[in-house]
């Protein structure tokens, strides 16, 4: 029985050692670029929230934890970080995405910060009036209203149907 203990033991380490290896391509993503630059922010209240909430995947300020550096969490959080910073980042705001505009819908619907997210960050956690209050401040910081974008919502559709329309013809 000791013998078998062992060789799981052995084995399961052998797998951990692999799979470290495996993950160094995704650990050289583990960076922060230079800050290149950051919204105008209509306040630094909004900021201050931006960056509890938000920052972690959504700017070149991310802090990366240790945990982060072992896989299988690093292809977790890395993934994550690198899609967050391709959507949103608040570090490189001369890149502006679409998909910013939507902002208010992911936060009302509690689909960021991501569920998963928060366990291990509390402080990243707004309550409903901290939430309003960081989408009043993003919308005043881009220059939009709040009804502005369901507009630009269905203008970028409308832009993309068109996009598919023509590449069927």
């Amino acid at each position: 029985m000791a013998t078998v203990i062992k060789w799981v033991f052995i084995s399961a380490l052998g797998i951990f050692v692999v799979l470290q290896l495996v993950a160094i391509p995704t650990l050289v993503q583990q960076t922060n670029p230079t800050v290149v630059q950051e919204p105008n922010w209509d306040s630094e209240q909004t900021r201050t929230l931006a960056r509890r909430a938000c920052f972690d995947c959504h700017s070149n300020e991310t802090r990366w934890p240790l945990y982060s550096r072992v896989a299988p969490v690093t292809w977790f959080i890395t993934d994550h970080v690198v899609e967050g910073r391709e959507a949103v980042n608040f570090s490189d705001w001369g890149t502006f995405n679409e998909e910013a505009e939507e902002f208010a819908e992911v936060i009302r619907e509690g689909e960021m910060p991501l569920p998963n997210y928060l366990p291990l960050h509390p402080e990243a956690h707004l309550t409903s009036a901290e939430q309003e209050q960081l989408i009043r401040g993003l919308y005043a910081t881009i220059g939009m209203s709040p009804t502005q974008p369901n507009e630009a919502a269905d203008e970028h559709e409308e832009h993309e149907e068109h996009e598919e329309y023509e590449e069927d013809e």
